[in-house]
């Protein structure tokens, strides 16, 4: 698999195509995290969700239960600044 990526070609993005210098201090912040923090933040969503519904209260389970996959876009996202940089994507 690497030495696909290896033959791959190399691009830069365009200046006006680059990260902001508010979107480059978030990833570099974020990127400081493990990449299990956000599955760990989406599974804890799923359980209180459960606990929510278990106890009756449907509104706030929807609502917590809607969590999960934003966390684990954002785990995915991160992941991905980790592995190829912003400039890259």
């Amino acid at each position: 698999m690497q030495d696909l990526l290896d033959r791959e070609p190399k691009t830069q993005p365009r200046i006006e195509h680059r990260e902001g210098p508010v979107a480059r201090t978030i990833e570099q912040q974020t990127a400081k995290l493990p990449s299990d923090t956000f599955l760990w933040a989406a599974i804890g969503s799923i359980v209180t969700s459960l606990v929510f519904q278990a106890m009756g209260d449907e509104k706030k389970a929807n609502f917590i239960g809607h969590w999960a996959p934003t966390l684990l876009i954002l785990g995915v996202y991160n992941k991905l600044v980790k592995l190829q940089g912003s400039e890259s994507l």
